[in-house]
């Protein structure tokens, strides 16, 4: 059966989409192919996850829950706050978390294990369950003791006792009844919720409501005991306080006595003293301001030398009035004798002589005014230092008193504080005496456990669901990790994209294996009998590509390399030398590869002397080249004694045979040994016109091509490009080359044989081969020209 994909040779060699060269997937359509290309790694490992759940489902054993619902009141016992003793305080989150560790504890389980009778119970009591051991567990009893370390030997146990015995038994029950019990709140309210889980569900109601009903007998003792306690404590403390206090209120009397500390209207005579001389200490200190700003205001008119008008304090004295009056009579005569006499006569000398004396009674007067004002002030000033004299001594013993009432006080605060306290103390005793009788829980059962009707698990359909969706994620996440890690090249696409090289396209793999293995086809033979079939379609699109490499030059020399052996390589340069003769071309297959001497074998030739001797001196060169009878291809073989540690290739007699063959032939294809293992590989493709480079598809790496084109560039080799090899095209999950899935191209290809035989399966007949996608050249040195389509 053979198959073919499309051979496309990109028209820009550098113009990939580039991913990163991760292997990640960057679109759906890459998922889609990753799906179908890992199909059976998802179906495996999803099927695997789903069976392991489902029967873990199925065979786990039912387990029923059952709920009971508790609300807390919102008061409770605080018998620490002395103002509230029974009363309790609000319930908050912090307090209302406390009470589900409460209800959750180790003590609260164990009485109800002892309340329930739990050891009875095999559940609760792994002694009295029947032991099955499987034969896993066996396997892994005896790997847990063959790998685990020798103990040394210890000193024998000492027996326990009946009673130790039984609680050891207990606290082993309480220990699993605890955790099959799950105390929560239920959001932000006062109810709490207990549930419990058991395999049968008569026991999980009944031991829900039993939690239940223990939390409120645990509440309503730990209230008696809280109250007792207060109670005597109480009872001591308030003797304590009554004689305490009898003593501080007599110290208070005694002191006071002996301190002599009067009071007056609830407060000291001293201080009833010293406010009233601060009050007259204040009026004498105004009417001593006035006066000083009188007696300043008069001096400074006075000493300006302002008229007697413009004192204020002169114009209410009647003596400067009637002076005033006299000196301006005397100012008008004196104007009137100036006016008729002259300035010596008498009368006028006269009255100027009266108006001066007017004048001095006046400022006399001024003086005496002044100085009545100062005596005002002075006097004030004396009694205000008499008063601050006063004052001095009543503040001196102020603070002899104040220093005997702070220790007074202090006595009294101190008999007040023990008077309060026993008041308190008093008051809270006679209630807690009297609270025994009325002693409750805190929290009332609002919904008690039912017995369930259903197991709360195993939940088989939901398990199912996500056994189903955890597969097919695991799967898929395994497909990815398999693609992220997969190296090997499976399409041209990997080429182009993460190789960065030119893709020529893919050559089929033949897998006509006759029948039971015997009558195998060599693929040259199998191309020249079926010049129709896709693989001889491949090989022609193949020899399109080197026609059309260069369009100004004619590529005459190709050296046809891979970087490991078991590529392919060989038939397909026997194939391709094949195919270029039988299209007319004079085409000449090199065999380059002294070790295996492969494309010699598969051409069926079988020389005496080959070229090692040829470019040694031995024999002519048309003796040697041999002729296919098949295609017409000419052949330069390697006889079985060519074997030499010379490098042959890099002679003078090698270059000289290279351009006598280029004169003769229109093409010379040269097959070499594997590039990365031998060095005669390197030197023919640096020679070379053109080198391909030959990848199995599915089996080469990546880092294997991108060494190999690393050394290509080495030796300045011209690589035409990467063709995929030995692609399995009945696997279309593996690639996904564009052309692959049209099946409307399947009347182009046909095999002559219509039945062939592959192992296994006899009278299988060959599928027909989807169509290629047309060859583009390489290179364009003229836009206009364009080639034409190879048949």
């Amino acid at each position: 059966m053979t198959n073919t994909v499309s051979i496309e040779i990109p028209q820009n060699p550098t113009n990939f989409d580039d991913v990163g060269g991760t292997g990640l997937p960057i679109d759906i359509k890459s998922l889609v192919h990753i799906f179908f290309k890992r199909f059976w790694l998802i179906a495996i490992s999803a099927t695997m996850v789903f069976a392991y759940i489902a029967i873990n489902a199925f065979s786990q054993t039912p387990i029923y829950k059952a709920r009971v619902e508790i609300i807390v009141d919102s008061n409770q016992l605080n018998v620490i706050n002395l103002d509230e003793v029974l009363s309790g305080a609000a319930v908050n989150s912090p307090a209302l978390d406390t009470e589900v560790r409460i209800m959750s504890s180790t003590p609260l389980l164990r009485r109800v294990a002892i309340e329930q009778n739990l050891v009875e119970d095999p559940e609760f009591n792994p002694e009295l369950r029947e032991v099955k051991v499987s034969f896993t567990d066996q396997i892994k009893g005896q790997i847990r003791n063959f790998t685990a370390p020798q103990q040394e030997e210890t000193a024998p146990r000492v027996p326990m006792t009946p009673e130790e015995r039984e609680q050891m038994r207990i606290d082993r029950a309480a220990g699993i009844l605890r955790g099959k019990v799950r105390v929560s709140r239920v959001g932000p309210t006062y109810i709490l919720s207990a549930e419990v889980t058991s395999t049968s569900p008569e026991t999980a109601a009944r031991l829900a409501n039993a939690i239940a009903d223990q939390y409120r007998v645990d509440q309503m003792e730990a209230k008696l005991d809280a109250t007792e306690r207060a109670t005597m404590w109480l009872a001591e403390r308030v003797s304590v306080l009554r004689d305490e206090l009898a003593q501080k209120e007599n110290a208070v009397e005694q002191y006071r006595a002996s301190s002599g500390i009067l009071d007056a209207q609830g407060t000291s005579l001293t201080e009833s003293n010293i406010a009233t001389l601060q009050s007259q200490k204040l009026a004498l200190q105004s009417e001593l301001t006035r006066a000083r700003a009188r007696y300043n205001g008069m001096r400074r008119q006075i000493d300006s030398g302002a008229g007697v008008e413009s004192i204020s304090e002169v114009l209410n004295s009647g003596v400067v009035s009637n002076l005033k009056s006299q000196r301006a009579e005397v100012q008008r005569r004196v104007a009137e004798l100036q006016a008729t006499f002259g300035p010596r006569h008498p009368d006028l000398i006269t009255a100027l002589d009266e108006n001066a004396d007017i004048e001095r009674q006046i400022n006399a007067e001024i003086e005496r005014i002044a100085a009545s004002i100062e005596g005002e002030v002075q006097n004030a000033e004396d009694q205000l230092a008499n008063i601050n004299r006063r004052l001095n001594v009543n503040r001196v013993q102020l603070i002899e008193e104040n220093s005997a009432d702070v220790r007074l006080r202090e006595l009294e605060r101190d008999a007040q504080a023990s008077r309060t306290f026993y008041e308190e103390f008093i008051a809270r005793f006679k209630e807690t005496s009297e609270q025994d009788d009325l002693v409750e829980a805190d929290a009332r059962v609002l919904t008690p456990a039912t017995v369930p009707g259903a197991p709360a698990a195993p939940r088989k359909k939901v398990a199912l669901v996500i056994g189903f969706l955890l597969g097919g994620g695991f799967g898929c996440l395994l497909a990815l990790l398999a693609e992220i890690f997969d190296t090997k090249i499976s399409s041209t696409t990997d080429i182009e994209r993460r190789l960065k090289s030119v893709a020529l396209g893919n050559v089929p793999l033949i897998t006509n294996m006759g029948f039971l293995g015997f009558g195998k086809k060599k693929p040259a033979d199998y191309m020249v009998e079926n010049p129709l079939s896709g693989y001889a379609e491949g090989i022609r699109y193949l020899r399109a590509a080197i026609s059309f490499s260069d369009l100004d030059s004619q590529t005459k020399t190709v050296a046809i390399t891979s970087s490991l052996p078991d590529e392919g390589k060989t038939s397909l340069s026997l194939s391709l030398g094949r195919m270029s003769a039988m299209s007319g071309s004079k085409t000449l297959v090199i065999d380059g590869d002294f070790r295996r001497r492969q494309l010699t074998d598969a051409a069926g030739v079988k020389v005496d002397s080959g070229m090692v001797e040829y470019l040694f001196g031995d024999g002519d060169l048309s003796d040697i080249i041999q002729t296919d009878e098949k295609s017409g291809l000419d052949i330069l073989p390697l006889s079985k004694a060519g074997h030499t540690p010379h490098d042959v290739f890099g002679t003078r007699a090698f270059d000289t045979l290279h351009d006598e063959l280029r004169k003769q032939y229109d093409l010379i294809l040269i097959d070499t040994g594997p590039l990365l293992l031998m060095a005669e590989a390197r030197v023919i493709a640096g020679k070379a016109d053109k080198t391909i480079l030959i990848v199995r598809w599915h089996r080469t790496s990546r880092a294997v091509v991108r060494k190999s084109l690393g050394l290509l560039k080495a030796f300045r080799a011209d690589v035409l490009g990467l063709v995929l090899n030995m692609v399995d095209v009945n696997h279309r999950r593996q690639h996904n080359e564009p052309g692959t899935a049209y099946r409307d191209y399947k009347k182009y290809y046909r095999t002559e044989a219509k039945r062939r035989f592959s192992f296994g399966k006899i009278g299988r007949q060959s599928k027909p081969i989807p169509a290629p996608i047309p060859v583009k050249p390489v290179r364009a040195a003229e836009p206009a020209r364009k080639p034409e389509p190879v048949e």
